[in-house]
């Protein structure tokens, strides 16, 4: 059953006033909202006109949904012909590129701007089922008074949006839209099943051109002569990999398959090794290095101190280079001296003075740090990063066996308190939560925390010798 559109239109004026709308779609409260924030006028407002006509054919050439128009065509113009509607494809930004249908319906469709050229964004026209279908990520109806222009209160539109299968991003936009008499309450799901078919068209021919460009370029791996490395495509998707690849990059996942960043020359995979892009006439060819020589150990002990060791040998730490070490070994990827800057002394820090300590620490740690970003190319281990991973897991025990105490605690550098404070927090919920004697007494070691320490104290039982020491900082803490 459609909406009334007498209901929809008090609801709409609710709103504009600034009221409590009773009788509309949260779907369209929000939306009402968002163009209202965008100052679209209800009663005024025309949709712009951004592409002339010679625009409008190089945008249809170039789009992805060129190749998927005859499916549309056959899934939804000869239905928009009989039901007096139009059918339009959009693109991303909401700019309408084709508008087909029955021409009576296309002279209505002219008279309101619902024509090639013109841009359907919720910013730009306000609530409408192509605009407000980008803005959600999903398919919408728009049926007359939902529309917030009151212009096209006498239409109904059902839009759906169209997503590349191998970015997974919206492309563009399918709706069927026509005079409020003329709808009909299947069209959303027509509209809907439309779209997918749009996507698997462009999915097939994804595919097909993934195997074209395996057999092109697999030349180029078995080149390779077992040394690790994969095949991508144009956009870094593994079209293919050696056995012993271990391709698990420090990046997304796309909706068909992992994705490797080919924005630059060198990929820094999870593992820590750096693998080296190579273009080819059409995707990449990724080399990644064998491994060599044993990777060193970086140790830190930051939990309550600031110790640190590299391969055993002791390292003479400040406080300022042992926040640096926290922020490189919280940012495995690495960081740039604007960023340390921001994490050490938050907006009033320097990269200049970033740069100099950092100078000052290589001189301690050699070849483990790296720049451009600045890195760790070593095996980090941290007693802070072993309570992360213990709470990753929910080992709340270990968590708390390993907390030793607040991250170097005489730091106020951002970076440090920020970690500083979710780290206590979380192992002091784990272990309050939890319930369990041996965690309480491990936290409360380090801890004068009122709840814990009473909590240790109520479950302890009185022959166990540790109740009496952790009474005792009980009291001291509530004194």
């Amino acid at each position: 059953m459609q909406p009334d559109p007498r209901r929809l239109a008090h609801a709409r004026e609710a709103v504009l006033s600034g009221d409590r709308a009773r009788d509309a779609r949260p779907l369209i409260v929000e939306s009402w909202r968002r163009s209202l924030a965008a100052r679209v006028d209800p009663d005024r407002h025309e949709p712009p006109v951004v592409l002339d006509r010679d625009e409008v054919v190089d945008r249809r050439g170039a789009h992805p949904l060129s190749v998927a128009l005859p499916v549309l065509r056959e899934t939804l113009v000869s239905v928009a012909d009989e039901a007096e509607h139009v059918m339009i494809i959009a693109d991303a930004d909401g700019n309408i590129l084709w508008c087909e249908g029955a021409t009576s319906v296309r002279g209505l469709a002219e008279r309101v701007r619902l024509t090639e050229g013109a841009c359907w964004s919720e910013p730009s026209i306000g609530t409408n089922a192509m605009g407000t279908a980008l803005a959600v990520g999903r398919s919408v109806t728009v049926h007359s008074a939902e529309h917030l222009v009151r212009a096209y209160h006498g239409w109904t539109c059902a839009a759906s949006p169209v997503r590349d299968p191998d970015t997974g991003r919206t492309i563009g936009v399918v709706d069927v839209s026509g005079p409020l008499r003329s709808t009909h309450p299947t069209m959303v799901a027509l509209v809907s099943a439309a779209a997918r078919l749009a996507e698997s068209q462009l999915q097939l021919r994804l595919a097909a051109r993934d195997e074209r460009l395996r057999a092109v370029n697999m030349r180029h791996l078995i080149g390779l002569r077992g040394e690790p490395g994969a095949l991508l495509s144009p956009t870094g998707r593994v079209l293919a990999a050696t056995p012993d690849t271990v391709l698990e990059p420090d990046g997304p996942h796309g909706p068909s398959g992992p994705r490797v960043d080919v924005t630059g020359d060198r990929v820094r995979l999870a593992d820590g090794r750096e693998a080296v892009l190579e273009p080819l006439d059409e995707g990449y060819l990724l080399r990644v290095p064998r491994r060599t020589a044993r990777r060193p150990v970086l140790s830190l002990r930051f939990l309550g101190g600031s110790t640190g060791s590299l391969d055993g040998r002791a390292l003479p730490l400040s406080l300022r280079h042992a926040e640096l070490l926290a922020a490189l070994a919280l940012h495995p990827r690495g960081l740039t001296a604007e960023q340390l800057a921001l994490h050490l002394y938050g907006e009033r820090g320097n990269p200049t003075t970033v740069r100099a300590e950092l100078h000052r620490l290589r001189a301690q740690l050699g070849r483990v740090l790296l720049t451009r970003p600045y890195r760790l190319s070593a095996d980090v281990r941290g007693d802070f990063l072993a309570v992360r991973e213990a709470l990753r897991v929910g080992d709340v025990g270990v968590a708390a066996a390993a907390y030793r105490g607040d991250l170097l605690p005489r730091s106020e550098a951002p970076v440090v308190r920020e970690e500083r404070e979710d780290l206590g927090a979380a192992v002091r919920r784990g272990v309050l939560e939890r319930g369990d004697v041996e965690a309480l007494w491990a936290f409360g070691l380090v801890s004068d925390d009122v709840t814990v320490l009473e909590r240790l104290v109520r479950l302890m039982p009185r022959t166990d010798p540790r109740r009496e020491v952790a009474a005792g900082r009980l009291r001291r803490a509530l004194a």
